[in-house]
């Protein structure tokens, strides 16, 4: 079985495919999810009518949600665990296609679902549903870094080099420090352009890359990922030559990554911070170190929550809970007030610390940090919202409304971000009574994506309806 197309669809699916499209005109999305999750069970390769399902599902769910923290494995959304869907993938990833789709019906973007509904489609070498599994998650929570890498590399892998830039340009947007996005965006608009100009199979691209480096370089970011079992392997290649060598640097590097490939975030920020040793002082690889800390802390935090679900009358591991919030909140604030001490020209690291600080309750500390990391044009939206949401928090609604405006005067398309800020704008205009300004934040929004949280409902209220 292969993908397919409508025109290819048996007649009896195509029935029901045309009844969902027509309740999706009469704005019905929650019948036409039940017909399409039928089409999308007997045409499994039918992608036009699972795009169409998800998007059927986001505007009767209210879109992406936001993660509650729990860990990979555990239950979803009530259902069956992803880890349970995961063995079911590999033991016959066609038939647990309808089990991955009974996940994604209430929550279509989630990120853990959608990746094993990624695998699956990998290992049916569906290369097109494959891409869109990934790119649903890119698109509801594109925060989610690890993904979008990974949907990156999928895509230079089958020779689609803009698509892959793209996805990069995304990572940079929420993390602009991240190295690996950066130089891997600027690699795939180059074989863009290549493969644009029909080079690439009677060029020698050695030639054309002003360096033997680069072009290795770019060749290894185009491999398909590696499984489990292969980077398990690599990690113990890299361990033998580490035990021989514990001041190579590329070996340590290398395996820093293996680690945070896979997962083992202690192990990776030690590499980590080695490697930042020996490198006498490179910041990336500090900041890799970083970001490795707070994802061991973030998994301890994930651990504490999922004891404290399965105990919920146990006063002790509530009280656990609550002392590792605060003082996950105090070492936020002291890691980044570190960070930023020692490098306090840049942006990227006030605005962590203003984020530590508004996290913490402490709005005054977090605005003149905010201020400074306007500086960064790359983060500058998301400092102007959270600028934004600190002065509400403040009680200062006109000042936070001024933030919001400057934001959007950089947002042109109506990606997540600018939903986000015009969501909070008219939020703010809510409760400074504003209730015109307000709706029409809702409807900008509204007019494009009618899943987006609860502004279905908030602009079709302000009509009577």
């Amino acid at each position: 079985m292969s993908e397919i197309t409508v025109e290819q669809l048996d007649p009896s699916v195509k029935s029901l495919y045309d009844k969902a499209q027509a309740a999706v005109q009469k704005s019905n999305p929650g019948y036409a999810v039940k017909l399409l999750l039928s089409v999308v069970k007997d045409a499994p390769g039918f992608l036009e009518g699972r795009q169409l399902l998800r998007k059927c599902e986001a505007a009767a769910t209210g879109g992406a949600k936001k993660k509650s923290g729990g860990l990979f494995g555990m239950k979803t959304g009530g259902g069956l665990g992803t880890m349970k869907i995961s063995s079911a993938v590999k033991k016959d990833p066609l038939a647990a296609l309808p089990l991955i789709e009974s996940e994604l019906e209430s929550d279509p973007y989630n990120p853990e679902v959608n990746e094993v509904l990624y695998n699956a489609f990998v290992s049916l070498d569906w290369i097109d549903s494959a891409a869109f599994a990934l790119e649903t998650v890119r698109r509801g929570h594109p925060e989610q870094t690890k993904l979008m890498h990974k949907l990156a590399d999928f895509y230079l892998a089958h020779g689609r080099s803009m698509n892959a830039a793209e996805v990069y340009r995304d990572i940079i947007k929420h993390d602009p420090t991240d190295s690996v996005a950066i130089k891997g965006e600027k690699d795939s608009t180059a074989r863009a352009s290549m493969e644009k100009q029909k080079w690439g199979e009677n060029t020698d691209m050695k030639d054309l890359m002003r360096n033997k480096g680069e072009f290795e370089e770019m060749e290894k970011k185009s491999r398909t990922g590696l499984t489990r079992e292969q980077l398990e392997e690599r990690r113990d290649d890299l361990a033998t030559k580490y035990a021989e060598d514990q001041n190579n640097l590329a070996v340590v590097k290398e395996l820093a990554s293996v680690y945070e490939r896979l997962e083992s975030w202690t192990e990776a920020r030690d590499f980590y911070e080695w490697a930042f040793s020996l490198s006498n002082g490179d910041v990336a690889l500090r900041t890799k170190a970083d970001a490795m800390s707070d994802k061991a802390k973030e998994l301890e935090m994930a651990e504490l929550e999922r004891r404290a679900q399965e105990n919920p009358d146990d006063p002790e591991v509530k009280a656990m809970l609550e002392e590792r919030r605060q003082t996950r909140i105090q070492e936020a604030v002291a890691d980044a007030t570190r960070r930023m001490e020692q490098n306090p020209t840049d942006p990227v690291l006030r605005y962590e610390l203003g984020k530590a600080l508004y996290d913490a309750g402490d709005y005054s500390g977090a605005i003149p940090q905010l201020q400074q990391a306007k500086r960064n044009p790359h983060i500058q939206s998301k400092v102007l919202l959270l600028l934004g949401r600190t002065f509400k928090a403040k009680g200062m609604l006109d000042m936070g409304v001024k933030q919001l405006e400057s934001a959007l005067e950089d947002l042109i398309s109506m990606d997540n971000v600018k939903k986000e800020v015009l969501y909070e704008k008219g939020l703010l205009h809510e409760e400074m009574d504003d209730k015109e300004a307000a709706i029409a934040c809702f409807k900008e929004i509204y007019e494009v994506d009618y899943g987006y949280r609860d502004v279905a409902q908030r602009v079709e209220s302000s009509y009577g309806g």
